[in-house]
């Protein structure tokens, strides 16, 4: 039960219902929800600028759309809540959809719903660990088979790194390293050799999937990077960012769906309704009539760019008319 739905019941009155978008396109550009949004986002991020990141990443990862809808709003609200953009343009966080399975009456393993994951890049919990006011600067370097690479632990911990910058390949990953350096002046580092990274992807729902198969070095400077924060003074968001990272990892759920506060009516009554819904089940994620409401509802060029992203989502013979009104409502919000 969300947030709303329990308020009515303490004061009696009936939750305000409406009916649910058909698209998790559609849904993105809903005004509760980015307005949702723009109460967990920081001051250098708007709730526009998120919908269009998180449009663009279901156009890169199409099973994206075929995920539980609350789940993928819960975790765009848990990237929002943390600063943090999806994608992999920055590195700060991805988004994968993770199947539920449980087993069916025959003792079968079978998917009972698909949710999406927040994955949060080393680079986020950089981004989080400078903002947090604790720490001056924070790196993750990875070590690979050609470079020079020394390390002494006891009282005068040191580091020393040379990387093998003239050779064109410098080899397999061997290593990975963080550095630290606190605001009073302290450093601490941590190192994890190839071995200790690979038995944390053995550990991983995503090991053979995802950012641990496209972007292994990422991967691998994010895990040092996590196990670094342990001995550092963290932010409650970073270990939020922690907390949900070890959860996609392990294959946990992160009930990100109880962060939506949006109450809906007329559900998809049947199985064959619901197919025909999900995006990506018949090439049509979005329709044009929704595409074209959400130009005409546009209330500034902001949100404006955002329906006009879905647009590249429609088949090519639907496009003319949307175009259309993205011209026409263009128009009109530059010259009012």
């Amino acid at each position: 039960m969300s947030t709303t739905a329990l308020k009515s019941v303490a004061t009696g009155a009936a939750a305000p219902q409406r009916e649910k978008p058909k698209s998790l396109a559609a849904l993105l550009t809903d005004p509760s929800i980015k307005q949702q949004m723009a109460l967990a986002l920081p001051k250098h991020m708007t709730a526009d600028r998120l919908a269009r990141i998180a449009l663009t990443e279901i156009r890169k990862v199409p099973k994206l759309a075929q995920c539980n809808q609350t789940s993928f709003l819960g975790a765009i609200m848990q990237c929002a809540a943390l600063g943090l953009e999806p994608g992999g343009a920055l590195g700060h966080a991805y988004l994968l959809p993770f199947d539920k399975r449980q087993k069916n009456a025959q003792g079968r393993w079978e998917t009972v719903d698909t949710e999406v994951q927040l994955i949060v890049g080393y680079r986020g919990m950089i981004d989080l660990a400078r903002r947090s006011g604790q720490i001056q600067s924070l790196e993750a370097r990875a070590v690979y088979a050609k470079d020079e690479f020394h390390v002494e632990l006891g009282l005068d911990s040191t580091i020393v790194h040379k990387p093998a910058w003239d050779e064109v390949d410098r080899g397999p990953l061997v290593f990975a390293y963080a550095v630290a350096k606190l605001k009073d002046g302290g450093v601490q580092f941590d190192v994890m050799s190839r071995a200790e990274i690979e038995k944390i992807r053995a550990r991983s729902k995503a090991k053979d999937s995802g950012p641990w198969i496209t972007d292994f070095d990422e991967m691998a400077k994010k895990t040092v990077v996590r196990r670094l924060f342990k001995y550092l003074p963290v932010s409650i968001e970073i270990q939020r960012a922690v907390g949900l990272d070890e959860q996609a990892e392990g294959g946990v759920s992160q009930d990100n769906a109880l962060l939506v506060d949006v109450e809906y009516q007329n559900v998809l009554p049947n199985e064959a309704e619901q197919e025909s819904a999900a995006i990506g089940a018949d090439d049509a994620p979005i329709t044009a009539q929704e595409v074209i409401d959400a130009i005409r509802a546009a209330a500034d060029l902001d949100a404006l760019d955002v329906a006009a992203d879905m647009i590249r989502m429609l088949p090519e013979a639907e496009r003319k008319q949307a175009n259309e009104e993205h011209r026409e409502r263009r128009v009109a919000l530059t010259t009012e």
